[in-house]
């Protein structure tokens, strides 16, 4: 019963859509249903404007966006990678640290053997005072042999002046003494013709003839008082010219001191030169950073230059990007940076601190050769150095060697 209430129905639906009445309501569907060809094309034409209007201006963005900015993957994290070398030679006695070890300045990384310097530091001291005992004496003997050396120049000058006077007391004596022998030799012949004649007594001759011999005598002693007096005066003179050297001789003493004082400033330095060398058994860090390439054992003989470590400075990091040629037009320091590092995958902000003075390939082990005839056109890199701004990476995760990818605003 079911299924032929629903074949009547089906059948009176029939009936109704084929009905007259029905067929007027369907065609008036059918033209409300039909769109103008014209309006189509229009609203097309305009579907199509839109579209190259959005092209257009998300280009204009795009172009806008990349045209301030240049970028290269041919970059990577840079730093400081410091050696450590024993400053002087000797056997090692403890190392106390390993590779990728992070230490800071100061630390004690190797211990040498001191004995033998502390040895050679004992000697410095001991010559050192030896040296300072010799200043010492030739100092204090610089202002006593300038008293004496003045004292016996100011004899020498008095004994001279002394010695002329007494010549030339001696000189009026023989004056004296030949004026008398005179005036006694004159009596003395006149005596000898009144002798002859006698006119005056034979002991008035004698008496003539013993005064000629005594003023004969006087002379000849105040010419040999002249003799001895002018002796005196010549040795005078030479103890004069003797002690009219002193300045030569204060020169040497002062010389001998300044010697003396030289010598004390050497054993300074030596011992200083000692007390370096012992302290430089200790080799410590000389920056922050992690140890890396030990070759260094304990009991191991090393000598001075001897790389022991190598410190990477993680305090002192930056970006090394080789920017095509073309790329550098208006390029230049303190310009912002985004880096972005492959590691972490995070972004860093930097700043342009320079650009490299010649190309990679002009720091190559074989540079081109371009003037060979063989030249190909190669577009050259140029190294530009970026700073990492501070405070972005406290915890020292960055690597010398990491790969980067730096983004430059240049506008």
């Amino acid at each position: 019963m079911a299924d032929l209430k629903v074949v009547e129905e089906a059948e009176e639906e029939s009936v109704e859509e084929n009905s007259p009445t029905r067929q007027p309501e369907r065609k008036d569907a059918a033209a409300a249903a039909k769109v103008p060809e014209g309006f189509v094309r229009a609203n097309a034409k305009w579907l199509v404007a839109v579209v190259v209007l959005i092209v257009l201006i998300g280009g204009y963005f795009v172009w806008s966006y990349y045209s301030v900015r240049e970028s290269t993957d041919d970059a990577q994290v840079d730093g400081h990678i410091n050696p450590i070398s024993a400053r002087v030679g000797g056997t090692v006695v403890k190392v106390l640290h390993d590779d990728n070890d992070l230490v800071t300045a100061g630390t004690l990384l190797v211990e040498l053997d001191g004995k033998d310097y502390q040895v050679a530091l004992a000697r410095a001291k001991a010559e050192l005072a030896n040296a300072q005992a010799g200043s010492t004496a030739a100092n204090v003997g610089v202002p006593l042999t300038t008293t004496t050396s003045s004292s016996q120049l100011a004899a020498a000058d008095a004994g001279v002046k002394a010695a002329d006077r007494e010549v030339q007391a001696a000189q009026a004596r023989v004056q004296e003494a030949q004026a008398n022998y005179t005036k006694v030799s004159a009596d003395l012949k006149r005596m000898e013709q009144l002798v002859q004649k006698d006119e005056v007594s034979r002991q008035q001759y004698d008496a003539a003839v013993a005064a000629a011999g005594s003023s004969k005598a006087s002379l000849d002693g105040a010419n040999a008082a002249v003799a001895s007096a002018e002796s005196r005066a010549v040795q005078a003179r030479a103890q004069a010219d003797s002690a009219r050297t002193v300045p030569e001789q204060m020169k040497v003493v002062r010389a001998q001191a300044g010697a003396a004082t030289a010598e004390v400033e050497k054993n300074q330095a030596m011992l200083a030169q000692a007390g370096l060398n012992l302290d430089y058994t200790r080799v410590v860090a000389p920056v922050n950073g992690i140890l890396s390439k030990r070759s260094v054992e304990p009991g191991q003989v090393v000598q001075a230059g001897q790389p022991l470590f190598a410190i990477v400075d993680l305090d002192d990091i930056w970006i090394t990007a080789n920017f095509k040629e073309n790329q550098l037009k208006s390029m230049k320091p303190g310009q912002p940076v985004e880096i972005h590092i492959d590691a972490y995958g995070r972004d860093y902000e930097g700043t342009v601190e320079s650009i490299g003075g010649a190309t990679g390939a002009k720091f190559s082990l074989l540079p081109a050769e371009n003037a060979t005839g063989n030249y190909v056109k190669v577009v050259q890199r140029i190294p530009v150095r970026i700073r990492i701004n501070k405070g972005q990476d406290p915890n020292h995760l960055l690597r010398p060697g990491m790969s980067a990818e730096p983004v430059v605003l240049v506008k």
